[in-house]
């Protein structure tokens, strides 16, 4: 692809998921020079020993939304359930709002510690 032609390629649509201090997910909707669109996701994490992020990208198209969306959902369902039905998926939420409304009152700009240990 030429780099003139970029601007083709431009999200229409993008939304982004914090995850802990490092990662981050965004979700783009992406439409193509033949007016059709996909989703390209992107996991981004900062670097420990620079300044740089490393990037991570997965294309999936309409023909695979379903089924795409219903494997993850399967996959989801399957860890929270059947591996680790008594963790709290919910702490993370938690903690974010809290660091959110510590920041509406002037606290500390640094989010807390909330890397998921696997």
């Amino acid at each position: 692809m030429e780099y003139e032609d970029r601007g083709k390629y431009d999200s229409v649509y993008t939304a982004k998921v914090k995850a802990g201090k490092r990662r981050t997910y965004f979700f783009d909707v992406k439409k193509t020079k033949g007016d059709d669109y996909y989703i390209s996701l992107t996991e981004s994490t900062k670097k420990f020993n620079s300044d740089g992020f490393e990037r991570h990208k997965i294309f999936i198209y309409k023909e695979d939304f379903n089924r795409f969306l219903a494997q993850l959902q399967d996959t989801i369902d399957h860890v929270k359930k059947d591996l680790l039905p008594d963790f709290d998926y919910d702490q993370f939420e938690k903690r974010q709002a809290e660091w959110e409304a510590s920041l509406e009152e002037g606290g500390e700009r640094h989010k807390p510690n909330d890397d998921m240990n696997w």
